[in-house]
């Protein structure tokens, strides 16, 4: 089944022509429980979206788009859309978790006992801002970054743990936590140097163990979150690798790179465990002329953990299944640059540089007993220590998804 365009969102300013008239949408958002969207729109802004929608809102919002009417997404439950004004352009973005304030504390930014949300914007100059969502309103920043903070990783456990990608090729971790605050500001607990590049992306592992780190060079690296040290190199691409992702379960990581591949590694290892080209759809042109414009700009991961989705160069979003080694599913769409699933399933949100945001129908998928019992295991299971265990080679196989 052909994803089908459920809404698009557009800027709702003109365009401003001076050096901050940038209109790419960079990065896309939902926090984890997906209540809120997040867009980098262009402009220096950021907007907010109450995301209490389900499908029939969304398609409730595409027949508004096609009558004419205004498609944006309207406030739900008291919560009200807001514009974020960054003073610069905005490259990445970051939801998380914010603890809330203990007795006896006097903290403004949360209610006592009561979490709040908050969202975490990369910005050109190097700076981190960190808003509350609910009101809106600027916390902090966070400055430390000699140019653009290009990504964004909050720890997925829940932990004040923040991982930030730079073009001056380093990655920084910072602790928001209230003991990493100090009259200086916010910890930075370890610079992480290694790349040679400009560093494109980072991201975590659900298990909160290790860090993925992608830059403008044919190698990703792989960072330890204990010990914030270099745990190896991940080589095989032909080109800059741009874009990565782990596995809900942790035990596969994708790279995405311009050489128009994705490459499934196991991350304990380092094993290549296959590779997804990006051919063009007609079979009659020559790939080797066209694979310039396959050159992929992002990759992520289902919630469930058994489809892929890419988007490349060649205007296409394609989604994967685990299993298979060509996609199952196209989408034609213009200039994407980053995607990202609702952290529910069912629908995939793109951001384009023209600044628009669409989304899309994601294949809706009932997960097998093997499959939900495989990714409980390796939860908490390292290939290693599944390969110890005295079971059967071929379930051995299976549990390290090694029987595609």
């Amino acid at each position: 089944e052909e994803p089908v365009l459920l809404a698009e969102l557009k800027p709702g300013r003109p365009q401003r022509y001076d050096w901050k008239s940038s209109c790419e949408t960079w990065s896309v958002a939902f926090s984890p429980d997906g209540a809120w969207f997040a867009w980098s729109q262009g402009h220096c802004v950021v907007k907010l979206i109450p995301w209490p929608l389900g499908e029939a809102e969304l398609c409730k919002t595409s027949e508004r788009k096609s009558r004419g009417g205004k498609a944006e997404a309207r406030s739900h439950g008291g919560a009200k859309e807001k514009m974020l004004e960054c003073g610069q352009i905005v490259w990445g973005l970051a939801f998380s978790a914010w603890p809330a304030a203990e007795e006896g504390e006097m903290d403004p930014t949360c209610a006592m006992g009561i979490p709040c949300l908050v969202l975490a914007t990369g910005l050109n100059d190097g700076q981190i801002k960190v808003w509350e969502v609910q009101t809106g309103h600027l916390l902090f920043s966070l400055l430390g970054h000699q140019d653009v903070v290009r990504d964004l990783s909050f720890a997925p456990n829940g932990s004040p743990i923040l991982v930030s990608a730079s073009r001056d090729k380093t990655l920084r971790v910072w602790d928001l936590s209230r003991d990493g605050r100090s009259m200086q500001g916010w910890r930075q607990v370890q610079v992480l140097s290694g790349h040679v590049q400009w560093v494109y992306c980072c991201s975590i592992s659900p298990d909160c163990s290790m860090l993925c780190s992608a830059a403008g060079e044919k190698s990703a690296l792989l960072w330890s979150m204990r010990s914030y040290t270099l745990i190896r190199r991940l080589e095989g691409h032909q080109s800059s690798v741009v874009s990565c992702d782990f596995s809900p379960d942790s035990a596969l990581l994708v790279t995405a790179s311009y050489d128009a591949c994705v490459i499934m590694w196991d991350p304990y290892t380092g094993e290549q465990l296959r590779t997804l080209r990006h051919v063009p759809l007609h079979s009659t042109l020559d790939y080797s002329s066209e694979i310039h414009t396959s050159s992929l700009r992002s990759v992520c991961f289902s919630p469930e953990g058994l489809y892929l989705a890419t988007v490349a160069d060649d205007r296409l979003l394609r989604i994967w299944a685990l299993e298979l080694r060509s996609p199952v599913a196209f989408a034609p769409m213009t200039n994407g640059l980053c995607c990202i699933y609702f952290p529910h399933g069912g629908f995939i949100a793109t951001g384009t540089r023209d600044g628009h945001v669409q989304f899309w129908t994601a294949p809706r998928v009932l997960s097998s007993l093997k499959h939900l019992c495989r990714k409980a295991l390796r939860t908490f299971l390292t290939t290693y220590q599944v390969l110890a265990l005295p079971i059967p080679r071929k379930l051995k196989e299976f549990l390290t998804y090694r029987t595609f």
